[in-house]
């Protein structure tokens, strides 16, 4: 029967790369509404050298995670499953309000709900490209002949998905057995969680 364990299911790199790029996202929102006029404080100039400086910065970090994610055959964490995935949707539009219980509680073998599964690929294969190649458009959109405008609402409205995913991270993170236990996860690398037998052989 399973059972949970206080057990580290966040390897140090994983949690050098999500806290490396909350940073840098948090620099680029910044920085990016700067330019865009809709905050002050601060020179645009220098604005725009630390944007690019940022945007370099974790587009390498993307680049080691993606490696990182393949040769350690974490990819399977994010690969999409619809199992539980109603029960889930439902929990966090009211289940959670009344008190029920998580209808998906994370696994070593599975760290994800299928929820998060969903919006971690939508990350990763639909947010981040569109901001990685608007962005490298509009740095070279003399040699291109594209729009100007074209590229730059563009690359604006990948960043407002940017930050619109960044609160719901933000708000999603308060909603373990206590507010900080998702935090104190992302940090320490140990959550309590459902160690699953081992399977014998020829059985499912």
């Amino acid at each position: 029967m399973a059972e949970k364990q206080y057990v580290k299911i966040f390897a140090r790199f994983e949690r050098f790369w999500h806290w490396t790029q909350a940073l840098l996202v948090i620099v680029l929102l910044v920085t990016g509404a700067r330019l865009h006029g809709l905050i002050g404080g601060f020179d645009w100039k220098a604005a725009f050298g630390v944007h690019l400086v940022a945007a370099g910065l974790i587009v390498l970090l993307w680049i080691f995670a993606i490696f990182w994610h393949f040769t350690t055959g974490e990819w399977v964490q994010y690969v999409p499953t619809f199992r539980n995935l109603v029960a889930v949707i439902r929990y966090y539009a009211y289940g959670i309000f009344l008190g029920e219980k998580h209808p998906a509680k994370p696994t070593v073998r599975r760290k994800h709900n299928p929820l998060q599964r969903l919006s971690y690929l939508f990350l990763k294969l639909i947010i981040n490209p569109a901001i990685w190649i608007t962005g490298i458009l509009y740095l070279t959109i003399g040699s291109n002949g594209l729009p100007l405008d074209w590229v730059a609402w563009a690359h604006l409205v990948a960043a407002y998905a940017m930050a619109v995913f960044v609160v719901i991270h933000v708000y999603m993170a308060t909603t373990g057995e206590t507010v900080l236990s998702y935090l104190k996860a992302m940090i320490t690398g140990y959550e309590w969680v459902v160690v699953e037998p081992e399977k014998k052989p020829g059985k499912r």
